[in-house]
């Protein structure tokens, strides 16, 4: 049996813990969860994070990664419009694909929220970090027009509500989105 090194098993700790920060939200999600998900003891989960605070934010940032990469592969060598669709039908795929994606982003905001009512002003801050950097990613791929950027990130906190609250894509309140986007979004029935 090959051993993990501890960067191998710091990335398991980051990949289990979306599964059950995207399931159970900051609040409602063990470290001891985590640790059993992975394999590995609470005390050696510990070791790699130093607390339960810094895997949800390294869970966080994955998350933002992971959506920033998936944009700029999608509009990569495209501009206006074709890049437009690229990036929505990109993302609407990833979160049918990857629907903690999807939950864990509705999670994020709901910590950030929760942490800035109780005074974690840091919490939000690195969370909005790395969501200003999916909006200059959007930003730059749209050709850095603000009108453009804020249509597309509201229409898709739109997809984004719609599809984790489970709306099968016949539903009527998808007739205002794409027909990509009906097709591609997860249905919860």
């Amino acid at each position: 049996m090959v051993r993990m090194s501890a960067e191998e098993r710091r990335e398991s700790v980051v990949r289990a813990a979306t599964a059950e920060f995207a399931r159970g939200g900051y609040h409602g999600t063990s470290t001891e969860a985590i640790a059993k998900r992975v394999g590995v003891s609470q005390p050696y989960l510990f070791r790699l994070f130093p607390g339960k605070k810094a895997i949800f934010l390294a869970a966080a940032e994955r998350c933002s990664q992971d959506i920033i990469r998936m944009f700029t592969e999608a509009a990569e060598g495209l501009e206006g419009e074709e890049a437009l669709h690229a990036m929505a039908n990109a993302y609407t795929r990833t979160i049918a694909e990857r629907p903690e994606l999807l939950m864990m982003q509705m999670q994020m905001y709901l910590a950030v929220a929760a942490a800035e009512q109780e005074g974690d002003h840091e919490f939000g801050a690195s969370v909005r970090a790395g969501w200003l950097r999916l909006w200059d990613t959007v930003h730059l791929a749209l050709g850095a027009d603000v009108g453009e950027t804020t249509t597309f990130m509201a229409y898709g906190m739109l997809i984004n509500c719609v599809a984790a609250m489970g709306f099968p894509p016949e539903h009527r309140i998808w007739e205002g989105l794409s027909p990509s986007a009906r097709s591609e979004c997860p249905s919860r029935e």
